[in-house]
């Protein structure tokens, strides 16, 4: 019979691989052309600091009538890339927030025609910006399609593809292609 305290640590490393299995499948089921609409992508992108980079997809967000205010997205976007920039490195920022003009999770794609600086964690400019703003009280969701978004840019043939992705168009249908793979 085992003690109290291995049975703990048995039960908790099961739970922790159960929930990495159940966190995994979640991933791969999450298809991010559900979120993302063909008009809520830019190619390229007109703005060349970070924060014109933000309000430039925001307002590709509202335009498509994505999201209820304008302000209250900004300020919930901006207020997270002043805790720690969401420039995460090898080109990609992936600025996000949560606040209480979204119903559900949404999201937009800008592709840079020329890097941009976005105080990244490796010191490089991005040329991928991807936009996530979801709900307050839906973190789940919002987890799910960051953690997505970032196994996708792991494929760095599918990265460079968006990269030089010529038109918002093909940019969409890059996404759409690899993610019905």
């Amino acid at each position: 019979m085992l003690g109290r305290r291995v049975r703990r640590r048995v039960y908790s490393r099961l739970y922790a691989e159960v929930l990495g299995v159940t966190f995994a499948l979640i991933v791969l089921t999450m298809i991010l052309t559900q979120i993302l609409q063909p008009t809520c992508v830019k190619v390229p992108l007109e703005g060349r600091d970070k924060n014109s980079v933000i309000a430039e997809l925001v307002d590709l967000l509202d335009k498509n009538g994505s999201i209820q205010d304008r302000q209250t997205v900004l300020d919930a976007v901006f207020t997270r890339e002043r805790t720690r920039s969401t420039g995460i490195g090898s080109g990609i920022a992936i600025p996000h927030g949560k606040c209480s003009a979204v119903r559900e999770l949404v999201m937009a794609l800008g592709v840079a025609g020329d890097p941009i600086d976005f105080d990244s964690v490796d010191k490089k400019p991005v040329s991928l910006v991807i936009l996530l703003v979801s709900p307050a009280d839906q973190t789940g969701p919002h987890i799910q399609a960051l953690a997505r978004i970032s196994r996708l840019m792991l494929d760095e043939d599918f990265k460079k593809a968006l990269e030089g992705a010529p038109s918002a168009k093909a940019a969409y249908e890059l996404m759409s292609e690899r993610e019905n793979r």
